[in-house]
C-alpha cells in the first residue's frame, strides 16, 4: 500500500513566483504574531495542484488507474487556471490553509466549468475503483502555509494586513496534464515522488 494522491504540477516559473510571494508574506505576518502563533510554510518544490487525494492505495492499482484515466485527460484538457488572489480556507476567523488561486470572477466563467467537469470525471473514476468519495467541495487552490497555532492571532494579522483583498497576476497554469504522486510522511515533512504523468497531446 502507498500513500497517493492526483495532482497538476506547477511550472518552474509559477513555483519560482510563488516562492517570492511567501517570502513576502513570511516578512509581512510574522513581524505582527505574538509568539505563540505558528506557520508551516510549504516548500515551493512542494506545491501543487491536488485534485484528487487518494490516501492508503493498492500498488496493483496504480497501472489501471492511469490507463483508465488517460482518455478523460485527452477529452478534458488543456484549460488556463490564473493565480490571481489569496485566500483562506475555512475563514479568516479561524484559518487553517493560506492559499494562492483563481478570482471569484474566474470561478464564474467557461474555464472553471470546464475544470470542475474534469475533476466530476476524475472523481467518478476513482470511484469506480472502490475509493470512498471525498466529504468536501472540491476547489482549486494552492496551499502556501498550514497555521499550526495561535489561529485567532494569525487571522487578526492577515485580515490587518488586507493581503486578501489585494488582486494579483502570479501567472496563469496551464492545466494539460494529471500525475500520480506517492506521500511519504516524514519528521522533516512530507516527500512527494512521482509515479506517473498523463499528458494532453497538443493538437498541432
Amino acid at each position: 500500500m502507498i500513500r497517493a494522491f492526483l495532482a497538476v504540477e506547477l511550472t518552474e516559473e509559477l513555483r519560482a513566483r510563488l516562492g517570492a510571494i511567501q517570502r513576502e508574506l513570511k516578512q509581512q505576518l510574522t513581524r505582527d504574531l505574538p509568539k505563540g502563533a505558528r506557520l508551516s510554510w510549504v516548500q515551493p518544490a512542494s506545491i501543487h495542484l491536488t485534485v484528487r487525494f487518494l490516501g492508503e492505495t493498492e500498488e496493483r492499482l496504480i497501472e489501471p488507474l492511469r490507463a483508465a484515466l488517460e482518455p478523460i485527460v485527452a477529452q478534458s484538457l488543456p484549460i488556463s487556471l490564473p493565480l490571481e488572489r489569496l485566500g483562506i480556507f475555512p475563514r479568516v476567523e479561524q484559518p487553517r490553509v493560506l492559499w494562492a488561486g483563481p478570482s471569484a470572477e474566474w470561478e464564474q466563467g467557461e474555464d472553471a466549468g470546464r475544470l470542475a467537469e474534469f475533476h466530476r470525471k476524475v472523481e467518478d473514476c476513482c470511484r469506480s475503483f472502490g475509493f470512498e468519495p471525498e466529504g468536501r467541495p472540491w476547489s482549486p487552490h494552492f496551499t502556501l502555509a498550514r497555521i499550526k497555532a495561535g489561529e485567532r492571532q494569525v487571522g487578526q494579522a492577515i485580515a490587518a494586513s488586507g493581503i486578501l483583498d489585494q488582486p494579483m497576476a502570479l501567472g496563469i497554469l496551464a492545466v494539460t496534464s494529471l500525475v500520480l504522486m506517492k506521500s511519504e510522511l516524514r519528521p522533516t515533512g512530507s516527500v512527494y515522488t512521482k509515479l506517473w504523468g498523463v499528458q494532453r497531446e497538443s493538437e498541432d
